[in-house]
């Protein structure tokens, strides 16, 4: 075997010994040139609308939590704020005046309840006083006037016998004395008449009297009904004034809540940082108007970055959670970094699309499918947040 011959030989040796070493050492390795950093953006954006005051953050600078990003004129929302609290005091005066009322409205209508169902009971024994006093008056009345027929009969009758004792007294048939005893007994008649008609029109005007008192015992009856009936209507008017004092606490609850929303509006007029991280794509400026929802900036937290790597479904078959992973970060010339899978994604990238895919159309054509793999660093692997979400990686998963 000549020189040359054993040279080409020992080279194929070498050469297959090296293939067969790669090959072995890359056995239990599955890696990806698919794959990027990635990290949580947390959009800003103006929570209120407002003339922008200051941005007191340039893009690219760190930030801690609760950092001001950014300053709105707040002048309209300090305003705004006391309104509220005003007709929030305004309300809650109300709500006292009408919790107030409450109890003297039930006090005042029980107490008016009494008394005038104690003006109807006296009202009632009035006209029943009245009606008995009339009856009274009407018997005296009708006894009168039978002593005024009694006592006229009377007279009629010792007139008669005075004027016939004076026929015989001229012829001396009669005494003097029998004379004058008929007519003082005509008189005395005459005067018993006199007394009876005065008894009559006593009766009269005492039947009158009654008749007026029944007239006034009906229209008292008439007005302490009116206010019995008013005052029965006490059940009503509280519950009018419970209903107002419960209209007024719905309002003091209203004002409140306008206050904790002005209050919440003029706290939004300074836009703070709600994380830590790098501030980027800010597009806010002084003097420039925002409105609600209108995006400022980009808050972009380096202390929390993982990979997505886009593995072939192929590749999948040995890959588990928690395998150690290597990754080449190319933008520091290969330099790695170890990390371990921290779960695998439940579809394919396709599914995530704007427009999946629709192999139902019969011009189906086989494509190996890429799934997302997030691989999470281990502590202490980025102290100095050098990794930027987007960089380029290749991670190797070590199966094995």
């Amino acid at each position: 075997m000549t020189k040359g011959i054993r040279i080409l030989v020992a080279v194929a040796v070498v050469v297959a010994i090296g293939v067969g070493a790669w090959f072995y050492l890359r056995r239990g390795q599955e890696s990806t040139d698919d794959a990027q950093v990635d990290a949580h953006v947390t959009p800003i954006a103006a929570r209120v609308g407002g003339t922008v005051l200051r941005v007191p953050v340039t893009d690219n600078q760190p930030v801690e939590a609760g950092t001001v990003l950014v300053e709105i004129d707040r002048r309209e929302y300090d305003i705004a704020l006391e309104r509220a609290r005003a007709e929030l005091a305004n309300a809650e005066a109300e709500l006292a005046a009408a919790n107030a009322n409450v109890p003297i409205t039930a006090t005042s209508t029980s107490s008016g309840v009494s008394t005038a169902t104690s003006g109807v009971e006296h009202a009632q024994v009035q006209a029943d006083e009245a009606q008995h006093n009339l009856a009274a008056a009407e018997a005296r009345l009708a006894s009168a006037r039978a002593k005024v027929s009694g006592e006229e009969a009377t007279a009629t009758r010792d007139d008669r016998d005075a004027e016939r004792l004076k026929g015989l007294l001229a012829k001396d048939e009669v005494s003097q004395q029998q004379y004058d005893a008929a007519v003082a007994r005509a008189q005395s008649s005459r005067a018993n008449v006199a007394v009876a008609q005065s008894q009559v029109r006593e009766a009269e005007t005492a039947i009158k009297a009654a008749q007026s008192r029944i007239a006034q015992a009906k229209v008292g009856q008439s007005v302490a009904s009116a206010e019995l009936r008013t005052a029965q209507t006490a059940p009503q008017q509280v519950a009018a004034i419970r209903a107002r004092a419960q209209s007024s606490a719905a309002r003091v609850k209203q004002a409140q809540a306008a206050v904790g929303r002005a209050e919440l509006d003029l706290e939004h007029a300074t836009v703070k940082a709600p994380i830590k991280g790098v501030v980027s794509r800010k597009s806010a400026e002084p003097g420039q108007v925002v409105q609600p929802g209108q995006p400022l900036m980009t808050i972009i937290p380096l202390e929390q970055v993982w990979i997505t790597a886009n593995f072939k479904e192929t590749q999948l078959e040995s890959m588990r959670v928690g395998q150690r992973v290597s990754i080449d970060v190319d933008a520091y010339g290969g330099r790695d970094f170890a990390g371990k899978i921290d779960s695998i994604a439940a579809a394919t990238g396709s599914r995530f699309s704007l427009l999946p895919p629709e192999n139902a159309t019969g011009n189906f054509v086989k494509v190996v499918q890429r799934v997302p793999v997030k691989i999470v660093l281990d502590a202490g692997q980025d102290p100095n947040h050098i990794l930027r979400p987007g960089m380029s990686v290749t991670p190797t998963v070590h199966t094995r």
